[in-house]
């Protein structure tokens, strides 16, 4: 069982910047990758970046590309999300979620995913 807690989300102006953190409880956290996804109202969750287990591959959807950068330190048991140059359209409730895929694969769908956090509401105004 791995429980997951988002932290960092909040209001912010168009051009600004936010970084989310995911605090991981339970088993062994290099064990799992992580993913954050994002669902805004009345929209379906969608995938916004990946981390493998080490943290040698990761992944993006295009539109945040080159605007949000994934991390995780293994130590802290925590993944991060960077997001800069935040557009109005990025506005949703970020969830990370943790995988059991092995070696350095990507999971990018929300069904390979088991466990997820509550989720951290980010709202970008313009």
């Amino acid at each position: 069982q791995v429980q997951l807690v988002e932290s960092g989300g909040g209001l912010v102006q168009a051009g600004g910047s936010l970084r989310l953190s995911c605090a991981a409880s339970g088993r062994t956290f290099s064990s799992y990758g992580m993913g954050w996804f994002r669902q805004a109202p009345g929209k379906e969750r969608e995938f916004v970046a990946a981390i493998s287990r080490s943290g040698g591959s990761i992944y993006y959807r295009d539109s945040v590309k080159g605007r949000f950068t994934i991390s995780r330190d293994n130590a802290k048991n925590t993944v991060y999300l960077r997001m800069n140059s935040l557009k109005p359209e990025d506005t949703a409730v970020y969830y990370c979620a943790a995988n059991g895929m092995p070696l350095d694969r990507i999971a990018t769908m929300t069904y390979e995913y088991t466990y997820w956090g509550q989720g951290t509401q980010v709202t970008v105004s313009s």
